[in-house]
C-alpha cells in the first residue's frame, strides 16, 4: 500500500507552523546557541541547533510524530526503509498509538541503530543489500501485505515536522542542512523561503554518496555509488519528488569527504562536548570547507543525530 499522501511539493509553511502544536513536545525546543569556538574556526557567527537530546537521539522524531498525529487511519501497519534514525522515529511515534511498524534496512546497518529500533518495538527486516535495495524490498512487501509504506523524503508530514527546526531558529544569513532523502532540507527551505527569504539555504552531503547532489545540479535522477561513513546521508538513488522541490528552494549543494566529516565530528566533541554521528556533522564540515564564503555571516547548523556505535566512537574520537 502506498503512503496515500501528496508528494513533497505539497509542503506548506502554514502546516509547518501548526505542526508545533501536534508534535510530541519531547522533540521541540531543542538547544540552540552560538558556539564561540566554532565561530572562531569558521570565521562566522555559528549557531548550533542540537537535535540529539531526545529519546531517539535525532531530529527524525519531529516528522514521524507529526505523521502519526495526523494519520487518518491508524489500523494499518506501517512500513519504511531506514538506515536507523528514521526507523527509530517511526517506531517511537507509532508505539504511542499501538500501530505496528516494519523497518527494512541494509545488512551493513549500524548495529546500535538496529538494536534501538527493536527496543522501540519495530519489526526489523535486514535485507542482504544496500539501503536502496532494502527500500525496494520493503515497498514490495508492504504492497503484498497491504501495509502503509512511509517513504522518508516523499511524505509531506515528515518534511513539515522537520521544518519546525527552522521556525525555532528564526532568521539567519545562511543555514547548512545535511541531505539524505531530502525531508529535512525541504521542510527547512520551505519555511525559510516563505518567512525569511533572505536566508541562504545550503544543502550538505558526503562526497562518497553524491546521487542527490548530482540530481540537484543536473536534473538527472540516475543512481550513483554510495561509499561513506555517513550512513544517514548515503542515498544511492535520488527521490525525484524531493529533488523537484529542492531544485526550486535550495541555493547551493556542498559535498565534503569523510576526512572532513570526521574532523567536524571531533571538533564538535572537543569544543562543545557533543557527540554526533557522521551524518550529523556534515553541515559543520561543509561550513569549515567553505569558510571563505561564510565569513562574518550568521550561520545555522543543525546537529542532526547521535546514534554512534561504541566501537566507532573509540575509533573516531581518539
Amino acid at each position: 500500500m502506498s503512503s496515500g499522501r501528496s508528494v513533497t511539493t505539497a509542503i506548506c509553511s502554514e502546516r509547518i507552523e501548526r505542526a508545533l502544536a501536534l508534535i510530541d513536545p519531547v522533540f521541540l525546543g531543542t538547544p540552540q546557541y552560538r558556539s564561540r569556538a566554532l565561530s572562531a574556526h569558521v570565521g562566522a557567527h555559528v549557531v548550533l541547533k542540537v537535535e540529539t537530546l531526545n529519546p531517539i537521539r535525532s531530529f527524525k522524531g519531529r516528522g514521524t510524530s507529526l505523521l502519526l498525529a495526523t494519520l487518518p487511519d491508524r489500523d494499518t501497519p506501517l512500513a519504511c526503509a531506514s538506515a536507523g534514525n528514521f526507523g527509530q522515529g517511526l517506531a517511537y511515534a507509532a508505539r504511542s498509538y499501538g500501530v505496528p511498524v516494519h523497518v527494512f534496512t541494509a545488512a551493513d546497518a549500524n548495529p546500535l541503530k538496529l538494536r534501538r529500533m527493536r527496543e522501540l518495538g519495530a519489526h526489523v527486516h535486514v535485507h542482504d543489500g544496500d539501503f536502496d535495495e532494502a527500500k525496494e524490498a520493503g515497498r514490495a512487501e508492504a504492497e503484498r501485505r497491504e501495509w502503509r509504506f512511509v517513504e522518508d523524503g516523499l511524505d509531506p508530514a515528515i518534511a513539515e515536522g522537520a521544518g519546525t527546526i527552522a521556525v525555532e531558529l528564526g532568521e539567519l544569513d545562511a543555514i547548512i542542512v545535511p541531505v539524505g532523502n531530502g525531508s529535512l532540507i525541504n521542510g527547512i527551505a520551505r519555511w525559510m523561503r516563505d518567512r525569511h527569504p533572505r536566508t541562504r539555504v545550503i544543502a550538505a552531503g558526503a562526497a562518497g554518496a553524491p546521487a542527490m547532489e548530482i540530481a540537484w545540479r543536473t536534473g538527472a535522477m540516475d543512481p550513483a555509488p554510495a561509499d561513506t561513513i555517513a550512513d544517514g546521508v548515503a542515498a544511492r538513488v535520488p527521490v525525484p519528488e524531493a529533488l523537484e522541490l529542492m531544485r526550486e528552494l535550495v541555493d547551493d549543494f556542498w559535498l565534503v569527504d569523510d576526512d572532513a566529516i570526521l574532523d567536524a565530528l571531533r571538533r564538535v566533541f572537543l569544543e562543545e562536548g557533543i557527540v554526533v554521528e557522521p551524518a550529523g556533522a556534515v553541515g559543520l564540515a561543509a561550513a569549515i570547507a567553505h569558510r571563505d564564503e561564510l565569513k562574518g555571516l550568521r550561520v545555522g547548523i543543525p546537529l542532526c543525530g547521535a546514534n554512534v556505535a561504541p566501537e566507532r566512537l573509540r575509533e573516531w574520537l581518539w
